[in-house]
Parts: structure tokens; C-alpha cells; sequence
């Protein structure tokens, strides 16, 4: 079932699609951080299994990985393939995460990205997220984010 926003959560059949979109999205950021990108060694059949996973497109151009964690919403990745940038997908995936949380009745979403996707760190306070903390987990160097819902 496709949502107004042309979101829908995925199927089995769209890991192979979840999974190229995903490596587009976050293959460019490897030689910059040194390490492969969390997203990238993620378990997709797993993820879309659990209900995790949403997409939109037909074929897939974009997802989101979302996990609901007692008081708020997790994002745990965000990916629009390359020849989809700059077209508004990325909004859309966005705001249907605010929107699922509020469903669920949270009034947070949180996330992090790697402290050298630069890029990330301009369009997430654009959206209203706030910066919580940044700290080093194992390999990544992430600067955390949220989101208080009104």
C-alpha cells in the first residue's frame, strides 16, 4: 500500500533494489572516512522482514531505514539514488518519517551521520533537527541529531 507521499514499506522483493540504492547513496563517502559506511554491511532482508524498511519510486529511488525505540523514532539510514538528488525525494523521505512517528504517537525522531558527511550536517538542521552530541563509536565518528515533533 503506497501512501500519499508514494511511500510504502518494502517487500522482499525490493532488497535487491534496497540494497543497490543504499551502496550508490553511501559508496562515495568510503574513501573519504576510511571505513565502509554502517549502511552499506546492513542485513536488508532482515531490515524490510522486520518492517523497518520504506521505499518510493518505481524502480526504487529512494528509502529510508527507521526503528521505533520506546520514546522515539529512530532514522537509521536515509538513501536517494544519485540520479535522484536535487529532486525532492529526500524531502519526501523526510517528512514521512516525521509523519510515521507521529503516528506512532512519538514525539522525537532521532539519528547520527559520520562527522565527515558534511553534507548531511547542512540538511538536517534545515529540517529542524537539533545537534544532541558527537562522539566516537568503534570506527564511526558520528555527530547526533534530533527532532522534537510539534
Amino acid at each position: 500500500m503506497r501512501g500519499a507521499d508514494g511511500v510504502r514499506v518494502a517487500g522482499v522483493d525490493d532488497v535487491p533494489a534496497v540494497k543497490a540504492v543504499t551502496d550508490m547513496a553511501y559508496r562515495p563517502y568510503i574513501a573519504r572516512i576510511g571505513v565502509v559506511p554502517q549502511p552499506m554491511e546492513a542485513d536488508h532482508l532482515a531490515n524490510v522482514v522486520a518492517g523497518r524498511v520504506f521505499v518510493t519510486g518505481e524502480p526504487v529511488i529512494g528509502l529510508v531505514v527507521i526503528d521505533e525505540r520506546g520514546d522515539h523514532l529512530f532514522l537509521d539510514s536515509i538513501a536517494v539514488h544519485p540520479d535522484a538528488h536535487g529532486t525532492g525525494v529526500g524531502r519526501r523521505l523526510l517528512e514521512f518519517v516525521d509523519a510515521r512517528a507521529r503516528v506512532l504517537g512519538l514525539a522525537e525522531v532521532r539519528l547520527y551521520t559520520n562527522a565527515l558527511m558534511w553534507e548531511n550536517q547542512e540538511i538536517y538542521p534545515r529540517f529542524g533537527y537539533e545537534v544532541v552530541e558527537r562522539r566516537v563509536d568503534g570506527a564511526y565518528d558520528r555527530v547526533h541529531y534530533r527532532k522534537l515533533l510539534g
